[in-house]
């Protein structure tokens, strides 16, 4: 029997947990320690693919929240399923192909082919290293490494997973989570992440336009141009003294939902979302 025993349509989010969760890697790194996420939203609790994952499933879609430790999303799927929603959790690691694999062919068996795939997965090295360090040639390949496999090999990898079926249907949403790093070519600054590798991203989602809007697949290309508010990022003196400069995940969720129900006559295929109090970058 499958999981998604109501046959709903599948929407898969690759990476639905924040690194900026209560317990994430970045909260951590920046705090020492988890922060206490009782006084935050629900929809803000898990970052952007957390509120993704929520309002898919408000709107009635089967979702599927990949991680690479499932007791990641376990708070997450609590919510959606407390919400009136449906959705199961999928252990995938996007540096090992087999992973990716066995992933998808658990997703199909218990879901069935994603009618979504919302790639957000994220990344945090590079952050951890020291202002003497901000160089490239200080930079160590296993960095190098991790931005090339979450930001080309792997969405390379989830393509070719998910994309033949939705062509094959005549339909389907392709759509990825990205920054302002993709615009271009940039220097690393101290407590930056090793991000261009994320122009390839672009670069891809560029490609897959090409490839397979003729058959219906809507890709896209999502720009987030500035600081997410999570609870680990919310507490950050510079954004706790700047709030008009924090994006809200519930809104960005709303932003994929529009691209998702856009009409095939006037799809978009990149959009910049940026606070309204900040110079748009380029």
């Amino acid at each position: 029997m499958k999981t998604n025993s109501k046959s709903k349509p599948v929407c898969v989010v690759i990476g639905a947990t924040s690194k900026w969760q209560s317990d994430g890697r970045n909260t951590i790194l920046a705090h020492g320690h988890p922060v206490d996420d009782s006084d935050v939203e629900i929809g803000v609790r898990w970052g952007v693919g957390g509120a993704i994952a929520q309002k898919f499933a408000q709107e009635g879609f089967f979702t599927v929240v990949t991680t690479r430790n499932e007791g990641n999303a376990a708070p997450l799927a609590k919510a959606i399923r407390e919400q009136g929603g449906d959705c199961m959790i999928v252990e995938l690691d996007l540096v090992s192909q087999e992973s990716i694999a066995n992933a998808f062919a658990a997703i199909r068996r218990e879901a069935g082919d994603p009618e979504v795939l919302i790639y957000n997965a994220g990344y945090l090295e590079g952050r951890d290293l020291p202002p003497e360090k901000e160089l490239l040639e200080y930079v160590p390949v296993e960095m190098l490494d991790t931005g090339l496999h979450i930001s080309a090999r792997g969405p390379f990898l989830v393509a070719q997973e998910v994309l033949p079926a939705m062509r094959k249907n005549g339909h389907g949403s392709f759509f990825f989570s990205n920054n302002s790093s993709s615009l271009r070519g940039k220097k690393r600054m101290t407590g930056q992440s090793l991000y261009y590798p994320r122009v390839l991203m672009r670069t891809l989602s560029q490609v897959l336009t090409e490839d397979y809007s003729e058959h219906g697949v809507h890709v896209a290309n999502i720009i987030i141009d500035g600081s997410i508010d999570s609870p680990g990022s919310r507490k950050l003196p510079r954004n706790q003294n700047r709030t008009d400069l924090i994006i809200n995940p519930v809104k960005i969720a709303e932003a994929y939902w529009y691209l998702h129900t856009q009409d095939k006559s006037c799809w978009t295929h990149e959009l910049q979302l940026t606070p309204f109090a900040a110079k748009p970058s380029f």
